[in-house]
């Protein structure tokens, strides 16, 4: 990595244009600029300014969405930041995501910037809001602070001129630099998204309360519960991506067993970055023992012959929708008897959940679906006394079958977290809304309540969900599901 400079200078020290000069940093190999280096770097440059930009693919759908808000909150100023970068480590930074309220609204994606809805009144008396999204402008060439700066655009690359920020994302763009000072003096209602934006928080802090910024969070949360149709599409891509992934995982299986979990998670990882942005969070390659840890994300286990690989990963479209898909595969291609047993189970339980997912039926309806399936093969295993009713009002097939059958998905692999209990888990499904149904049976390596043959097997079969008008449509459907299936369909890979 190259020897970074940056700005180390005390605030009493200014440049003739009023602005903090930008230096080197402790230990930097050269002694400073020179004043003529300095000047021969402010000319020379080539006019790059973007013209005739279209606006994004989804603008008019963040338009709506920021249409909603300001009828949610009409008279009171609406501020939702993107969040700022975190340090990893000394002077390195984790990859930046913009928070998903932020993300959601505007479609931007960059570090410190934050939309500000502030409130109006037109001629007729209505209340309405003036958009303005904040953002860093290009990097300064007067101050050197293109190339001098770790942040400088010839350090981290180039950033949209506030002209282009506002022809892509069809909202005005202003300085982020001048928001924190114009925030101080804001007057009347104020809500903020906390916990992304500390400086942001802080020029508010007299004027929001926690109470009311909550009442925001929740608000874009249950937002994001009925996906719009380019909200559906950019899953199906993501869903998409995720199957293929999937399949460049069965091909490598050889290397997986030559190496460790690692090889496939590399692998799963190369599809994501280069069809999506990302994976959507912390793949879980789990061989043998390891399916039985929820998410066992450390990914450093040895994968065998005869052992299962629980595989639960989604890869992460440009615009941050997230696929969320789970398989338990035979690395060798065949289920044993008791695998295929365990894993037939938990299919026909899926089966069960699935088919509870459809318009006006309670958000509930799809896991009690599946776990009746799963308390049914538990009692008739004779690995819990019945009768079946008795263990789920006891909950005693939860020894086993640990989670819950599913949960929203959309910009956060946990979608709509926020959202009150009433609207989500006390729900009812609408068409658009997108949901997992994961059942799982999972047996502990220690588990003496059970026989031997079952200790150690871990299985979970995952989906993605659309809800639709007449029913549902399961977006991973590309995906075999059923245990002979997902046999040949691992032989035609290998062959």
């Amino acid at each position: 990595m190259a020897d970074e400079l940056e700005p180390e200078t005390p605030e009493t020290e200014a440049t003739d244009a009023g602005e903090e000069p930008v230096k080197q940093r402790k230990n930097g190999l050269y002694p400073g600029v020179s004043d003529e280096l300095a000047e021969n770097m402010k000319s020379g440059w080539a006019d790059t300014e973007l013209r005739d930009l279209q606006p994004i693919a989804q603008a008019a759908e963040t338009a709506a969405r920021r249409a909603a808000l300001s009828a949610r909150f009409p008279g009171e100023r609406v501020v939702v930041p993107a969040g700022n970068l975190k340090t990893r480590s000394n002077d390195t930074e984790y990859p930046f995501r913009a928070s998903v309220e932020y993300a959601y609204l505007t479609g931007n994606q960059t570090e410190d910037g934050v939309l500000v809805l502030e409130p109006t009144t037109s001629p007729d008396g209505k209340s309405g809001h003036k958009e303005t999204i904040y953002l860093l402008p290009r990097s300064d060439r007067d101050n050197g602070e293109f190339w001098l700066s770790g942040q400088g655009e010839l350090w981290v690359g180039r950033r949209h001129s506030l002209t282009e920020a506002a022809q892509l994302y069809g909202i005005e763009a202003s300085d982020v630099r001048e928001l924190a000072a114009g925030l101080k003096e804001a007057t009347g209602p104020v809500r903020v998204v906390r916990g992304y934006d500390a400086g942001i928080e802080a020029a508010l802090h007299d004027k929001v309360t926690a109470e009311r910024d909550e009442e925001l969070r929740v608000f874009l949360s249950e937002a994001r519960l009925v996906k719009d149709d380019f909200e559906i599409g950019e899953l199906q891509k993501a869903v998409d991506s995720t199957v293929r992934g999937f399949e460049d995982v069965v091909k490598v299986l050889d290397k997986a067993e030559a190496t460790s979990e690692r090889y496939i998670e590399g692998t799963f990882f190369l599809r994501a970055r280069v069809e999506g942005n990302d994976v959507g969070y912390g793949s879980i390659c789990a061989a043998g023992p390891h399916a039985c840890t929820l998410h066992w994300v450390r990914n450093d286990g040895t994968v065998r012959s005869g052992d299962l690989l629980l595989l639960d990963a989604g890869v992460e479209t440009h615009t941050y929708y997230t696929a969320d898909v789970t398989r338990t595969l035979p690395v060798n291609g065949t289920y044993s008897e008791i695998q295929k047993k365990i894993y037939d189970a938990v299919y026909d339980a899926q089966e069960a959940g699935i088919a509870a997912v459809k318009p006006g039926a309670k958000y509930r309806d799809f896991h009690d679906a599946a776990q009746r399936v799963l308390a049914e093969r538990l009692v008739e295993w004779g690995l819990v006394e019945g009768p079946v009713e008795r263990v789920l009002e006891l909950g005693l097939q939860r020894r086993w079958t640990l989670h819950g059958t599913g949960h929203m998905l959309g910009m956060d692999v946990h979608d709509c977290a926020a959202a009150r209990v009433e609207s989500y888990v006390d729900g009812t499904l609408e068409p658009g809304m997108v949901l997992t149904v994961e059942p799982g049976l999972y047996f502990q390596a220690d588990d003496l309540t059970v026989p031997e043959e079952y200790r150690g097997i871990g299985v979970r079969i995952e989906d993605d969900i659309l809800v639709t008008e007449d029913g549902n449509r399961n977006l991973s459907a590309g995906l075999p599901r059923r245990s002979d299936e997902v046999e040949s369909w691992m032989a035609s890979l290998k062959g």
